[in-house]
């Protein structure tokens, strides 16, 4: 059972480092306040109704467009690698007693202690559940 759960903490370590790790981008379009599409890892669809740029021979008067692009972009960790150097004393001696009490946890135990061996059960009288005639069906 150990080794089943230390294979899964071990799996969900692994992917806690890579979505740490990764930097992704998610693109909304907006048209008006309604939201058309998202998309992650790339652009958005448009909904069509963009206004297109007047040329410099016509009107210089234009409407404002409705639709709107927005992006969130989320950076991931660049350096995972910390020193042990660069640790305070504090944080160096938490480390080491972590390791230290970690390795030691799965330390198995060779001798089979038993609590009742000394023990005597005691004599048995009468039967107690004849004299109460308590019977389980």
């Amino acid at each position: 059972m150990k080794h089943i759960s230390h294979k899964i903490v071990s799996f969900l370590m692994a992917i806690v480092v890579l979505f740490s790790t990764m930097s992704f981008s998610i693109d909304m379009h907006f048209c008006g306040d309604t939201l058309i599409d998202t998309a992650i890892f790339s652009s958005a669809t448009t909904c069509g109704m963009e206004m297109q740029k007047p040329s410099p021979k016509e009107c210089s008067i234009t409407k404002k467009n409705c639709c709107n692009d927005k992006q969130i972009s989320i950076e991931g960790q660049d350096e995972l690698k910390t020193s042990f150097d660069s640790l305070t004393k504090d944080q160096q001696l938490f480390t080491l007693s972590f390791i230290y009490t970690y390795s030691n946890l799965f330390e198995e135990v060779n001798e089979n202690t038993t609590s009742y061996k000394d023990y005597v059960p005691p004599l048995v009288v009468k039967e107690i559940y004849k004299l109460d005639e308590t019977y389980l069906i």
